[in-house]
């Protein structure tokens, strides 16, 4: 169901980059080894990537693929002009910074008018996360929260009991429900266009789009 909900989630990306034409460059922000970038970058038709990438390892194979890679901490400064892109997308980022203003914010900068953001995350009011709360467990998405093992106080966590020793940046830090990260992006002058949903435990993954407000994953599709 994981796998299944993950490739809707992906699809659901693709869509989002697709809307509203062609875009000349794209910037991927936690690229990792670029393979995803490959994939986002075909939806936006985008011949110029980008992309930020804190792991040396994996900024070097997205090199190797072609993408011109920065390697640095999203929780600074983007390293780019202001309205340098015609795309900007995210996948699996967000949730893991304190500074979720100004990350918003760098992506809106960067951004030319009228480029497209696209940005995924989990989803704190997905059913599962809310089925963990009503057993008094810490909500799926909150449980990679400590430099020593992940899954905390909950017993059928994902990685449960896993070694977290210098994997700090793999901590989520704040996590968004559906109106929630609709209005993180319109308090930054964005125009929501769609906030979609993927995967719905125990059900198929495609009920997610159907209904996202509960899904577990979601992808905010934004317009600058």
């Amino acid at each position: 169901m994981w796998d299944a909900a993950e490739e809707e989630n992906l699809r659901n990306i693709e869509r989002g980059l697709s809307l509203r034409g062609r875009r000349d460059s794209l910037l991927d922000l936690g690229c990792d080894d670029g393979v995803r970038t490959l994939r986002f970058a075909r939806a936006a038709h985008a011949a110029e990537l980008h992309g930020v990438e804190l792991v040396e390892a994996r900024a070097a194979l997205a090199e190797e693929r072609g993408i011109r890679v920065a390697i640095g901490d999203l929780r600074d400064p983007l390293p780019y002009e202001d309205a340098r892109f015609g795309a900007v997308v995210s996948n699996q980022v967000i949730e893991h910074l304190a500074g979720t203003d100004r990350f918003v914010a760098e992506i809106r900068r960067v951004l030319r008018p009228g480029g497209i953001a696209v940005v995924s995350t989990e989803n704190l009011a997905s059913w599962h996360n809310i089925a963990a709360l009503l057993l008094g467990w810490q909500p799926f998405s909150l449980t990679n929260v400590s430099s020593t093992r992940s899954g905390l106080g909950n017993p059928v966590a994902l990685h449960r009991a896993e070694d977290q020793a210098g994997r700090e940046s793999w901590q989520h830090v704040r996590v968004f429900s559906y109106r929630g990260l609709r209005e993180l992006f319109e308090a930054h002058s964005f125009s929501v266009v769609h906030v979609l949903g993927a995967g719905y435990y125990p059900l198929p993954a495609r009920v997610g789009r159907v209904e996202p407000r509960h899904a577990a994953f979601l992808t905010v599709v934004a317009t600058a």
